[in-house]
């Protein structure tokens, strides 16, 4: 991104050492409160499908694909209309009441199997909604060389609440006896005052820039500047005189309607959804986030494999996803500080191979602290160094009026992708038996993250 004058890049800088933007610390808020109520309800699911329900890992392996995936298409639609009108508030807090709604579903649900797919599919749909048009927020009101920072604080705060929520549900069933009910109906309350804090504090269209942030005007001239002389310039005596009148028009010559040239009522044309496709630069975001979505087998595979390896007992299970939950948070705001200095497809590749290091202490390491504590270090690397620093790297060259479209098309890109990744991995433990598996995941990930370095080799330093 360029700027036009030296005044506009002066205060670009001195906003982007300022602090981070209301909308964003409101989001974060949003998030914050919304994730404790989603937490508390789905850090048990693994643990239920597989050790409960007794599903297969191929089983397994396409629901939890179907669960992260299958927003795929409702984020398209969300990041649509959002940007129809500006209505980014409106379609995000749609999104996140939804959510909140859900966890009465599963109150209502009563064990039932299509009751309880139901009120997922709704949690689903209502993030697969909310997820763009927030981060289209974010993105329009930040300055651009500051969008890591602005994401990583608010994905930090995103995690605190990741981190209370299953903390809160152990709390619970301890003290209840095991009432999932009462887990239920406080995750609603909780859900219930997100959607209120984001009515209250997240601005609306007419607070919201909607042209992308928008820098403070260079310095006006001070009133003691030379003052141009009210009648212009001095005209020599000798120059030729001009009619009082004005310069003659010729009789025959067309006239200009007073209402000056015709434009058209409807305005300039809003963008397609897929117009983002057109500029190279989105071209290999995307191609690189779906190359390694593919290769990702998901946290659920690796939090059943831990156990798996290390045969602690099913109840420490839940509080598996904490530990990499801790180290997110720890260094979301360091990695997206860290992308804005030196270029944000640094920590976006690193990340990933922060991952792949966690798949090969899995394949390599038989058991011990050095297993549990290396996997959760590097599986968090891997969120904190990715997550918001995806949208950072794709938001300056993705168009204002269709940034949440935009972010759509991506996070739908790295859904889809992440859903045949987890098939195919519970897929290939079912068949093959799980070192097998692991093997080909190890290569699958090196494999894309080499093609990945070559996408977003010739991406802007700054972008």
């Amino acid at each position: 991104m360029y700027l036009a004058t030296t005044g506009a890049a002066e205060a670009t800088r001195k906003v982007s050492r300022g602090r981070v933007a209301g909308p964003v610390l409101a989001l974060g808020s949003v998030s914050l409160v919304t994730d404790i109520s989603s937490e508390m309800v789905t850090a048990v699911l693994p643990l239920y499908f597989v050790l409960h329900l007794g599903l297969s890992p191929l089983q397994f392996g396409f629901l939890d694909g179907l669960y992260n995936g299958a927003t795929a298409l409702v984020r398209l639609v969300g990041g649509h209309a959002a940007d129809r009108g500006d209505r980014h508030k409106l379609v995000a807090g749609t999104g996140y009441a939804l959510s909140a709604l859900s966890r009465l579903g599963l109150l209502l649900a009563g064990g039932g199997t299509l009751g309880i797919g139901a009120a997922l599919a709704a949690d689903r749909i209502g993030k697969g909604v909310r997820t763009a048009p927030r981060d289209a927020i974010i993105s329009l009101s930040s300055p651009p060389d500051a969008l890591g920072r602005a994401f990583g604080v608010h994905r930090a705060m995103d995690t605190t609440g990741a981190l209370l929520g299953p903390l809160a549900a152990f709390a619970l069933l301890w003290a209840t006896a095991d009432a999932y009910d009462a887990v239920f109906v406080v995750s609603f309350c909780v859900g219930l005052l997100g959607v209120l804090m984001l009515v209250a504090f997240v601005p609306g269209r007419e607070a919201l820039p909607t042209r992308g942030y928008t820098p403070t005007p260079a310095p006006t001239v001070p009133e003691s500047a030379p003052a141009v002389p009210e009648s212009g310039p001095t005209i020599p005596e000798s120059a030729p005189a001009v009619p009082e009148s004005g310069p003659t028009i010729p009789e025959s010559a067309p006239a200009v309607p007073e209402s000056g040239p015709t434009i058209p009522e409807s305005g300039p044309a809003r963008p397609k959804i897929l117009d983002p496709f057109r500029d190279p630069a989105f071209r290999r975001i995307l191609g690189a986030a779906a190359l390694l979505g593919a290769a990702t087998i998901g946290d659920a595979f690796v939090y059943l494999l831990l156990q798996r390896q290390l045969d602690f007992a099913v109840r420490w299970f839940p509080l598996l996803p904490l530990g990499a939950a801790a180290v997110y948070l720890s260094l979301a705001v360091p990695a997206g500080r860290l992308g804005d200095r030196v270029g944000r497809r640094v920590p976006f590749l690193c990340g990933h191979a922060a991952l792949l290091g966690a798949y090969l202490l899995l394949l390599t390491t038989g058991a011990g602290a050095l297993l549990l504590v290396g996997v959760l270090l590097l599986v968090g690397v891997f969120y904190a160094a990715t997550d918001g620093v995806l949208m950072a790297l794709a938001g300056p060259v993705l168009p204002a009026a269709g940034r949440a479209s935009g972010m759509a098309l991506l996070q739908t890109g790295q859904a889809l992708a992440r859903l045949l990744a987890a098939a195919g991995f519970g897929a290939a433990w079912t068949l093959w038996g799980v070192r097998p598996a692991l093997i080909t995941a190890v290569l699958a990930l090196a494999a894309a993250l080499a093609c990945s370095a070559v996408l977003l080799r010739r991406l802007e330093r700054r972008v």
